[in-house]
């Protein structure tokens, strides 16, 4: 009698995740691990950003080896090895005059990204909201080559 119920209940909480999984129109791949690892936490692995891959940009086959390459061997490392907020968007902590200028001497990622600003169908840059950060590749520093 409360298998129906059940089996209801679980299928609409299986639609709801679906729904809050499925990246937004144009969302770039560090604004939607964004928004979803804050939501979901992350689980270790590049499931989030595979999944992404699988929906918005199929043809991208070496999206994890190429996250990985970079530092980000899970979700959450991507956003902090692979990719960072723009610096545009980083507020200075500390400043000082020098030579009678304001001098930006630390300043602190944002505490909450803004709206990402698009990219176009297929692609898994980031939008301007975010700076990929160049890490020579395992390859390279192995075979002596420039990353």
């Amino acid at each position: 009698m409360d298998e129906p119920i059940t089996a209801e209940a679980e299928g609409y909480v299986r639609e709801l995740a679906e729904l809050w999984l499925a990246p937004h129109e144009q969302e770039c791949l560090a604004c939607y691990l964004d928004r979803v690892v804050a939501v979901f936490g992350c689980q270790g692995d590049l499931r989030f950003a595979g999944r992404f891959r699988d929906l918005t940009a199929p043809r991208a086959t070496a999206l994890e080896r190429r996250l990985s390459d970079s530092g980000g061997c899970c979700d959450c490392e991507v956003l902090t090895n692979a990719m960072q907020p723009a610096w545009h968007l980083w507020r200075p902590r500390h400043w000082v005059l020098v030579d009678g200028l304001k001098s930006q001497v630390d300043a602190e990622p944002p505490k909450e990204m803004p709206p990402c600003t698009g990219v176009r169908r297929g692609s898994t840059q980031p939008c301007r909201n975010w700076h990929s950060m160049l890490r020579p590749s395992w390859r390279a520093r192995r075979f002596g080559q420039r990353g």
